[in-house]
């Protein structure tokens, strides 16, 4: 009796033999039909099938693998080329919507552009006792405290605090801005007051003028700050009492602060002042010069 040793072995060798042959016979040039190479042909046939199946079947699978790996790694590459264009795509929409407002800030009022400066909102107070907001420019783009801050759409406040850099601007929605006004249609004057709220008052209008819901208000220029004819908003509510001297009148502010990013800070009216401002002395001496030039 063999052993299972000896029983694999002589397979082995076996089928090492009909391989031998099968390589021997493959390289004549006529097969023959009979004889010892046509049995040896006709016993390792099935085997020789199998096996080149197998073969063919396993780099199948392995050539499949690789197709997998690359696809995978083409999709991920395509994945961040996309991502990349989008956030391209972003930013162009972005600067195109930019570029139209500030084309807005232009055309403005007919504002001449060396008499404002641009400035970003880079921040806004969390607290909701105080309605301000920061923008990108300070004392180095040449702005100074008091400067009227605006939009497009109208009136949004004035600067009250500057850094080199940065400047803080309290809204005209603040508690503690004032604003004086006037109503378009009848001149009725009076002052918008914050309620640190998207509302405004507009106070100190007397009873006996007639004003009407919808009515728009607009800066009068006297408070000093504001140039005149600069839109502050229009009439939603008003209250009449007989008791009282002034009517109660609620506004809704032309500007969306909740929308605010850019804004236009006006400082022509300003530098003038300060070249004319004289320093102490000055006058009477110039009052001097004046006076010799006419006495020769």
């Amino acid at each position: 009796m063999f052993s299972k040793k000896m029983l694999l072995l002589i397979a082995i060798v076996f089928f090492v033999m009909v391989n031998f042959i099968m390589l021997t016979v493959s390289s004549k040039d006529k097969l023959p039909d009979t004889g010892i190479e046509g049995v040896a042909i006709a016993l390792t046939s099935p085997f020789q099938m199998a096996f080149s199946r197998t073969i063919m079947a396993v780099k199948g699978v392995w050539r499949g693998y690789f197709a997998i790996v690359s696809a995978a790694k083409e999709n991920t590459k395509l994945k961040r080329e996309l991502a990349r264009a989008m956030e391209s795509l972003s930013r162009y929409k972005e600067l195109e919507l930019e570029n139209i407002r500030l084309k807005k800030f232009i055309h403005f009022q007919g504002i001449e552009e060396d008499t404002v400066i641009a400035a970003k909102v880079i921040g806004r107070d969390p607290s909701p006792w105080f309605r301000t907001i920061m923008i990108d420019k300070g004392a180095k783009d040449g702005l100074t405290r008091g400067l009227p801050v605006l939009v497009s759409e109208g009136i949004v406040g004035q600067i009250v605090a500057v850094s080199n850099r940065y400047s803080r601007v309290v809204l005209i929605t603040d508690r503690n801005s004032a604003v004086d006004a006037l109503v378009q249609t009848s001149r009725a004057r009076g002052i918008v007051k914050g309620n640190d709220t998207d509302l405004c008052s507009f106070r100190y209008v007397l009873r006996k003028n007639k004003i009407e819901p919808g009515d728009m208000i607009i800066s009068s220029g006297l408070d000093g700050v504001f140039p005149k004819g600069l839109r502050i908003g229009w009439v939603v509510e008003l209250k009449e009492n007989s008791s009282q001297l002034f009517q109660e009148i609620t506004i809704k502010t032309c500007v969306d602060f909740d929308r605010l990013e850019e804004v236009l800070v006006l400082i022509k009216q300003f530098e003038y002042d300060q070249d004319t401002e004289l320093e102490p002395g000055q006058e009477s001496s110039q009052k001097s010069d004046q006076a010799d030039t006419i006495s020769q």
